[in-house]
């Protein structure tokens, strides 16, 4: 009998210590918190004024290709062989630089874009770490990721943690961008190419 009251004693105890962790958890979505905080935007406007930088950068040397391609086309005839081979050489070695510039200047623009969400994130962390001993929550589970399989609507700290970031100073957004790269380094609009493959001779 007594084994039995204490068998009881430990399966309330433990259902009783299941709740209370159970209380303890809360989700939220990251993503949309981050996506409503003002810095958001501010970094989306960078982003875009640094990609349109580059944008301008290649077609600029697009013009530049497409001019020395019509004046190639249109005087080859009165060319020498000699000649003909070094502009033929000049276009190639121009509409690879558009290229590699692409190339480059998409990973440009990607490095920035983390650069940017870097700061953001980790204040939207912070508001939720604080929210989250404010409360007493034991754990905080991302509901953006897709992790979590069940939660009480009660427990979703996303209200608290949106009039947390009110009260806190806004992200440090970093400085000093850096500059559109040069054509020698080559970089990335998104869109765009040479537009016209090199004469063949």
């Amino acid at each position: 009998m007594k084994k039995i009251v204490v068998s009881a004693i430990l399966f309330v105890a433990a259902i009783g210590s299941q709740q209370a962790i159970a209380q303890k958890i809360a989700h939220i979505q990251l993503d949309s918190l981050i996506s409503i905080m003002p810095e958001t935007k501010q970094a989306q406007d960078v982003a875009q004024s640094y990609l349109k930088d580059l944008e301008k950068q290649v077609a600029s040397m697009k013009t530049e290709f497409d001019t020395k391609y019509q004046d190639y086309i249109a005087n080859q005839a009165s060319y020498s062989d000699i000649i003909r081979k070094t502009k033929e050489e000049e276009l190639q070695a121009l509409n690879q630089r558009i290229e590699d510039f692409r190339t480059q200047a998409q990973q440009d623009y990607q490095k920035k874009s983390g650069d940017l969400s870097k700061p953001i994130y980790a204040k939207a962390k912070k508001a939720v770490d604080v929210v989250a001993k404010e409360g007493g929550f034991k754990y905080v589970l991302d509901t953006s990721s897709g992790s979590v399989l069940f939660s009480e609507p009660g427990d979703d700290i996303f209200a608290l943690v949106k009039k947390k970031l009110e009260t806190m100073p806004a992200a440090i957004l970093p400085t000093g961008a850096s500059t559109t790269p040069t054509p020698q380094k080559t970089g990335t609009p998104p869109n765009g190419g040479a537009g016209k493959t090199t004469p063949k001779k």
